[in-house]
């Protein structure tokens, strides 16, 4: 019987430390956001899983605007698209443009400046209960932090964070479907 009470304490201690570890990067992040500071939220993120992330995204939202895409379409979409989309978010992912990202929602090429409710920056890890409700687990190594209010896919926004070495970092931003249908309207006309 005590080897099950000390199991379940290991148990328990280790998902603490989990997901304690978890809120201390996420709040580091918040608070570099927060200040401004480019320098430290990019020292906390993983550039070319965000990156990968984001492409994907708009990727997704250009196939579905060409509604049911023919598969050679779909290729050129996959390679092409996704080129010009890399272009653009080399412009977008500049550590100035992440932190306005994280700290206030803004999108720079979004028309929809309003579109992104909450960002990181309002996030608050101190608040437990809200926090563990805006997460979401996706894998081991991966969770999802909702920043929006609202869960609505059209509007809701999210930040996944991937354990690395040591720590968590920012690994990909959701943004809002209509955000991202307006990012992805930049393609056809580039």
């Amino acid at each position: 019987m005590r080897w099950l009470v000390g199991g379940v304490a290991a148990v328990a201690l280790l998902i603490g430390a989990y997901l304690g570890s978890a809120v201390v990067s996420l709040n580091r992040l918040a608070e570099s956001a927060r200040a401004g500071d480019g320098a430290a939220v990019v020292a906390r993120t993983d550039m070319e899983r965000l990156r990968r992330s984001l492409v994907d995204q708009i990727v997704a939202a250009y196939l579905e605007r060409l509604g049911r895409p023919k598969p050679l379409q779909q290729m050129l979409a996959n390679t092409y698209g996704a080129s010009v989309a890399d272009a653009m978010l080399s412009k977008l992912l500049t550590a100035d443009n992440l932190t306005r990202l994280l700290r206030g929602g803004e999108v720079p090429g979004a028309a929809d400046a309003g579109a992104i409710p909450a960002a990181v920056g309002a996030v608050d890890p101190s608040h437990l209960v809200d926090l563990l409700g805006r997460l979401q687990f996706i894998q081991p190594r991966e969770l999802a932090v909702r920043t929006s209010e609202s869960s609505d896919p059209e509007h809701a926004s999210a930040i996944s964070i991937h354990f690395e070495g040591t720590g968590w970092k920012l690994s990909g931003i959701t943004l809002p479907r209509t955000v991202v249908r307006q990012l992805a309207a930049g393609i056809a006309v580039k």
